[in-house]
């Protein structure tokens, strides 16, 4: 499958890419046109140039032949929050577009937990969590593409241990590599279409929890 990523350059977007490769995906590397790609080209990938405040017109021709976008770009935390509104808002919106336009009908989108619950935001990442809501219900109530949301808790830089749960209610945190890990699993797993789905650390095995969607 040629799944596009988004942000490959990021710090789950890389994993993603190392973890889609182990898969027998395809992964292409979506990268900002200033962004180097040589680490992915050295790899014999394709690697294609987004810009976020393009048109979707101009990055549909980016997402051209792709089966499959997973959304795992972000402004970052030094940005002020009108470049989270441009970029995790707007720049997310505008990519699920722009996969439509391309004919690509899976999107995998990372979110953020509790961010459909407003009494949950709180400084300083208001301006994330806005921007996740309104990604997500855009990405719900106007597109018609095959999407899978992943709320995880906070992203933490320990090792994964392939343990999971997916509860609404629990606080927590997530290894990135058991976030990638899990978006890859998603991705071929039709039962993920259509669910937002909280990801934290647990004691059951990702295939567990995928199954019992």
């Amino acid at each position: 499958m040629q799944v596009l990523v988004v942000g490959a350059n990021g710090q789950v977007g890389r994993l993603l890419m190392q973890q889609l490769l182990a898969a027998g995906d395809s992964p292409v590397a979506g990268l900002r046109p200033t962004e180097d790609g040589e680490e992915w080209l050295d790899q014999g990938l394709t690697v294609r140039k987004m810009d976020l405040l393009a048109k979707p017109e101009q990055l549909a021709s980016a997402i051209m032949g792709i089966d499959a976008v997973i959304f795992a770009a972000g402004s970052g935390g030094q940005t002020k929050a009108d470049m989270t509104l441009l970029i995790d808002l707007d720049g997310a919106v505008k990519t699920m577009q722009a996969a439509e336009i391309a004919g690509a009908s899976r999107f995998l989108m990372i979110s953020m937990l509790f961010a459909e619950d407003r009494n949950r935001w709180a400084d300083p990442l208001k301006p994330l969590y806005v921007a996740k809501f309104y990604a997500d219900n855009w990405l719900v109530r106007q597109t018609h593409l095959d999407y899978t949301i992943v709320q995880p808790g906070a992203l933490s830089f320990h090792a994964g241990t392939g343990l999971i749960k997916s509860d609404p209610l629990a606080v927590g945190s997530v290894p990135r590599a058991d976030l990638a890990a899990f978006l890859v699993a998603a991705l071929h797993a039709p039962q993920t279409i259509g669910k937002t789905i909280p990801l934290l650390s647990g004691d059951q095995s990702i295939t567990q929890v995928i199954d019992q969607l």
